[in-house]
């Protein structure tokens, strides 16, 4: 493999990790934290001091 097409290679990996995978996992993980929250408080009900 000629080193011009490993470095085009490696850009376009580098293009697709960086604008494709690796935000769409950042929103996967936010949003799987939010929803055991979500959950936790559903089963356990929300924080605060108990009696309220």
């Amino acid at each position: 493999m000629d080193p011009r097409s490993r470095r085009r290679n490696e850009f376009l990996t580098f293009l697709v990790l960086a604008f494709g995978i690796w935000p769409l996992l950042a929103v996967a993980v936010v949003g799987g934290y939010g929803f055991l929250v979500w959950m936790f408080q559903i089963v356990f009900g929300p924080p605060g001091p108990p009696g309220h």
